[in-house]
């Protein structure tokens, strides 16, 4: 009989998920350079749009933790917006469910997603329903499990988790062996200039995902 489980539930640590899913990570800068090669250049009317989102941001982080549809509301829809997801030729499926199947049909692993763009090739994650104060590395495992449900196994996928306070992007392939790597994380309240580049890295995101034809 076909076992069905929450993926926050069956996938509660790295190793659950690289143990499951056969994966493992590749520390080659050549794998993932999308997070800081080539980058797309920002203009200074995205940098003053930028500056009021870090301004709004810090201003309503100054009265403590920020939960889920605020981080959504003050950071991931603006930025999105800004790196042009929103627009042609991308298409946005807020809250869609996953679903994985394990062992030869004998699991199934299910769960929902904040934001899919485009075809399933980029997945944002914000941590869900928790606090700013949790870490992106407790939502790493269960952000892997997402990236394997993407249904075109033979594109690359990838994923921007985020707490509101910290950012990290991560790649996955899965021809031949399934492997991923990690962006350094970003801290939306060191300085400005993390802001611009994490809009930088989106944009460069979308360079490789969006379709040819």
């Amino acid at each position: 009989m076909t076992q069905a489980a929450a993926i926050t539930e069956a996938i509660a640590s790295l190793t659950d998920a690289e143990t499951r899913f056969g994966l493992f990570r590749i520390e080659d800068e050549q794998f993932f350079t999308e997070w800081f090669g080539e980058l797309p250049e920002i203009t200074e009317a995205e940098k003053a749009s930028l500056d009021v989102l870090r301004r709004r941001y810090l201003y309503h982080r100054g009265e403590g933790d920020l939960l889920e549809g605020t981080v959504m509301l003050l950071v991931v829809s603006p930025l999105l917006a800004l790196a042009g997801f929103y627009d042609p030729p991308f298409r946005i499926k807020a809250e869609s469910s996953v679903e994985l199947v394990l062992n030869d049909g004998e699991e199934v692993l299910r769960g929902r997603i904040d934001v899919l763009v485009l075809q399933n090739q980029f997945w944002v994650m914000v941590l869900e329903s928790k606090k700013t104060t949790l870490s992106v590395w407790t939502a790493l495992p269960q952000a892997l499990a997402y990236l394997m449900a993407n249904p075109n196994p033979d594109k690359p996928v990838f994923g921007m988790v985020t707490n509101g306070d910290d950012i990290l992007f991560i790649k996955l392939t899965q021809a031949e062996t399934p492997q991923y790597d990690l962006s350094r994380i970003f801290a939306l309240l060191t300085s400005k200039r993390e802001l611009y580049e994490i809009l930088q890295i989106l944009k460069r995101i979308g360079q490789a995902i969006a379709p040819t034809n």
